[in-house]
């Protein structure tokens, strides 16, 4: 059985080599399911085509997996609330425009 702290390193070894395309990141929400050895988690981004989203990520620590499930657009105002704290993933320069488009 895999600790927590565990767990969120194994999810940070997965989704920030995907992430830090976005960066910088923000965490809002983590879920962990110790029992399913996962851990859904919230990022807010700023995407190259839909502009500021929550998405939602599910890792699958047993199988080694980072799923997408889905996202929502934010507006910036709303966006500007959660950047007050510190990022997730940070970035020296944002290079949202060439981030991949998916």
């Amino acid at each position: 059985m895999t600790t927590v702290e565990e767990l969120k390193k194994l999810r940070d070894q997965k989704s920030r080599p995907h992430l830090e395309q976005y960066a910088p990141v923000w965490l809002l929400r983590e879920d962990v399911f110790a029992e399913d050895e996962a851990i859904q988690f919230h990022v807010l981004l700023q995407h190259n085509l839909h502009g500021w989203v929550n998405r939602r990520y599910r890792y699958d620590g047993f199988n080694d997996t980072l799923y997408h499930k889905g996202q929502t657009i934010l507006a910036e105002d709303e966006a500007l609330e959660y950047m007050l704290e510190a990022p997730y993933i940070e970035a020296k320069v944002a290079d949202v425009p060439n981030s991949y488009g998916g």
